[in-house]
């Protein structure tokens, strides 16, 4: 239980890390977002867990996949806010973009040969 707890704790401070970096610098607050730090975190407790080769082999390549369809939203609540969007209205639009995405990359990816 207490791993549980440390896994939590780690990763709310890295949370709060990233927001109070974006409060005084932006544009670094956002390449440390953009860190795959949730996935190396990720990866190193699942070794620790399971600690397969095949198993994190298939996780990272599918973490790959996944990505992608998460980036549009990147794009999308920016422009909106741009054009005066609420904030709250852009980042729903944004999270719902990208669960679409999600949606059809588990139908997509099997039609091509990937195994996510």
């Amino acid at each position: 239980m207490w791993q549980l707890a440390a896994k939590a704790l780690l990763s709310g401070v890295l949370i709060a890390a990233i927001a109070e970096i974006g409060k005084r610098l932006p544009a670094l607050g956002a390449l440390v977002a953009s860190l795959p730090l949730v996935s190396v975190l990720g990866m190193v407790f699942l070794w620790n867990a399971r600690p397969d080769a095949e198993n994190m082999a298939i996780h990272a390549e599918a973490t790959f996949w996944y990505v992608l369809p998460s980036l549009p939203m990147f794009l999308v609540i920016p422009a909106l806010l741009r054009h005066g969007v609420p904030f709250w209205i852009s980042l729903i639009a944004g999270c719902l973009l990208t669960v679409l995405l999600y949606l059809a990359m588990m139908q997509l990816a099997p039609r091509i040969g990937l195994k996510l």
